[in-house]
């Protein structure tokens, strides 16, 4: 997706999973002005919350050259994950506040290195709420499950 400098390219992202852990997948729109990508994917073993940065990931992963970005997602854990605690587990070795290992570390850095090469905001919305893109990631990440 090509951009200017001073324009936002909106991204949408969710997650879902068949059972957690077990089949899941994840859906993303991206918008820049006149133009929308939708993304969707899956994989056979894994967690809700792996299919919700994976979504996010595969979305950052389209860019072409550094953007400002705005990703809006309904999950809670992903944000808080970005915004709040990131920082903190990298001081720590990657360990939690009950200092374990953090889950989904491999994740978290491929975020971290990608968020670094844009601008990036973070929103959360409460799923399941009407919000129009939020619908249609959620559809896109039940069609990406594999049967």
């Amino acid at each position: 997706m090509k951009t200017s400098d001073n324009q936002i390219v909106e991204i949408f992202c969710d997650g879902a999973c068949s059972g957690n852990p077990g089949p899941g997948g994840y859906g993303a729109i991206l918008r820049y002005g006149g133009q929308k990508k939708e993304l969707s994917g899956g994989t056979r073993e894994t967690t809700n919350n792996r299919m919700e940065m994976t979504a996010a990931i595969e979305a950052l992963r389209q860019l072409k050259r550094p953007c400002n970005v705005l990703i809006t997602t309904d999950s809670q854990y992903l944000v808080k994950g970005m915004t709040e605690w990131i920082e903190g587990w990298q001081r720590k070795e990657w360990r939690n506040s009950k200092k374990e290992p953090v889950v989904n570390k491999d994740l978290w850095e491929q975020l971290l290195s990608l968020s670094k090469v844009h601008s990036v905001q973070w929103k959360w919305v409460k799923g399941h709420t009407g919000h129009v893109e939020n619908e249609r990631c959620d559809q896109l990440a039940r069609e990406g499950i594999p049967v």
